[in-house]
């Protein structure tokens, strides 16, 4: 068990890195062919920063936000804080904070960048189908996942995706409307070059995305049942 789990980090930050690697190339490509050189790359990196930051601070909030999620106290729905609080003493993390959204569909996750900024939200449609035992062993899921900072991982990665898809976008109109005039040979090269990874990276980051996610979530299936003893 324990050694899925180091399998499952160690993989994540792995298929990570090669997400930048490429973000890092279609900066060089995009740069080269304009002629801006190294600011090619430079913008790449600030770009992938400076939405990693917004993602990071704000995506809990905005999630929140566009589920219509409600907070609620112990008072409110006493079973269900029970549980969070339980299996967050467990977890050895500070008991999140917990969201009810009004709708029938069973579903539920957590969201925060960090176990001291988490927050878990299940809809009304799970509470009323789920016995206590099934509700604790999805919401042990949810806790694991803070508890690995999987949120935080996957914030990463899903705004990563983002900027190799916009990128591979500014490279193919940069291929449109020209670059440099100088070189064509090199020109030409490197425009081969461009496309290539303007076409596939996109498939590509998609492909590590659901990559990521898998290793969460088996992650997070292997956390929760050391939580629930299950």
């Amino acid at each position: 068990m324990y050694d899925q789990i180091d399998r499952n980090k160690r993989n994540t930050w792995i298929l990570i890195s090669i997400f930048t690697i490429v973000i890092v190339l279609l900066g060089w490509v995009y740069g080269e062919y304009s002629g801006l050189g190294n600011i090619g790359i430079m913008f790449a990196v600030l770009l992938a920063t400076t939405m990693n930051l917004i993602g990071f601070f704000r995506g809990d909030k905005v999630a929140l936000m566009s589920a219509g999620a409600k907070e609620v106290q112990k008072k409110d729905a006493p079973q269900l804080y029970r549980l969070v609080e339980n299996l967050a003493i467990t977890a050895g993390i500070p008991t999140p904070k917990v969201y009810v959204i009004k709708d029938p569909s069973p579903n539920a996750f957590a969201t925060g960048r960090d176990p001291e900024h988490a927050s878990v939200a299940v809809t009304t449609g799970l509470l009323q189908a789920m016995t206590k035992q099934e509700l604790e062993g999805i919401l042990a899921h949810e806790i694991s996942h803070i508890k690995n900072y999987d949120i935080r991982i996957m914030t990463v990665v899903i705004v990563l995706v983002g900027i190799v898809l916009l990128l591979s976008d500014i490279l193919m109109r940069t291929f449109i409307f020209g670059g440099r005039d100088n070189d064509n040979r090199s020109n030409a090269a490197l425009m081969v070059i461009g496309i290539v990874l303007a076409i596939f990276s996109p498939v590509f980051a998609q492909l590590i995305k659901l990559a990521v996610s898998r290793s969460r979530e088996y992650l997070a299936d292997a956390s929760g049942s050391l939580l629930t003893r299950q």
